[in-house]
């Protein structure tokens, strides 16, 4: 297991949810983390990326303002904190790794990450 994911879950339109993703041996300034979704019928979209131990971030449009991706190099964990949820939000998110850097086009690039979590489930009523 390389990606461990933790959090989602169910919410009212206008909640909050938080994931983690404990990213182990991807914990270096080599690697771009992130968190992808996808809901049922739809294809893969990229959410935000950040590059571990750096500060740059990268978020979709449709999450901007909502969504903060964070991390805690301590623990080696990367954070998705999701604000103001609607319908739209819902879906399977996934954490995703890749060696390189982290820019705006890697979020239309799902196979520019090698690595991915088993997923986490978040519902939105």
């Amino acid at each position: 297991v390389q990606l461990v994911e933790s959090g989602g879950g169910s919410v009212q339109a206008g909640g909050s949810l938080s994931l983690s993703c404990e990213v182990g041996r991807f914990a270096t300034a080599s690697n771009c983390i992130g968190w992808f979704r996808q809901a049922p019928g739809k294809e893969r979209e990229g959410v935000a990326v950040i590059a571990f131990g750096a500060v740059g971030t990268v978020y979709a449009d449709s999450v901007k303002g909502r969504f903060t991706i964070s991390q805690d190099n301590a623990k080696n964990t990367v954070y998705l904190e999701m604000n103001n949820l609607s319908p739209e939000d819902n879906g399977m998110y996934y954490c995703v790794a890749g060696a390189g850097y982290c820019y705006a086009g890697r979020l239309l690039r799902p196979n520019a990450f090698g690595y991915w979590g088993q997923g986490t489930q978040v519902t939105v009523s």
